[in-house]
């Protein structure tokens, strides 16, 4: 009777610990979001693309990825990204409001005086951005800084 005890008791505390390892293991995992499908490099990233995966912690090692699916949707993959895979953070940027060799709206402004034309992006670019800019009319090539509404703003000494 008493080994029988013995025997049932043992028997609790694996179990126990089984269950104690799950809830720990279960609580290390982490839920990521990842492709879908695969989304090539320049391709703006739709919701529908995205799905999650849960990884296990020792899986993941020290890089870092993407943990929420709305930094993702609306911006712009800067490599391939396979599906199933976790997104690392330096995959994706902000989607370019000017695009190489698109026509912008230059505008030069100084003391009150503000000239407009029209040049080439020679780079793409967001807001912020100091891109080359090559002057349709002339050829010659200056350096701008791309305003939020899409033109380019002359930067000093250009």
């Amino acid at each position: 009777m008493l080994n029988r005890v013995g025997l049932i008791a043992r028997g609790l505390a694996a179990v126990l610990l089984v269950l104690v390892s799950a809830r720990v293991a279960a609580a290390e995992e982490k839920r990521l979001p990842v492709p879908a499908v695969s989304i090539r490099a320049g391709e703006l990233i739709r919701d529908d693309m995205i799905t999650e995966r849960i990884f296990a912690p020792n899986v993941l090692g020290v890089a870092i990825f993407i943990e929420g699916r709305q930094v993702l949707v609306g911006r712009m993959a800067r490599r391939a990204l396979l599906p199933g895979q976790p997104i690392p953070t330096n995959s994706v940027e902000d989607p370019f409001t000017i695009a190489r060799g698109a026509m912008v709206k230059v505008v030069v402004e100084d003391s009150g005086l503000s000239i407009v034309t029209y040049g080439s992006a020679m780079q793409s670019g967001t807001p912020g951005a100091l891109i080359p800019v090559r002057n349709t009319d002339t050829g010659v090539i200056i350096r701008a800084i791309i305003q939020p509404d899409g033109t380019v703003k002359v930067a000093d000494g250009s």
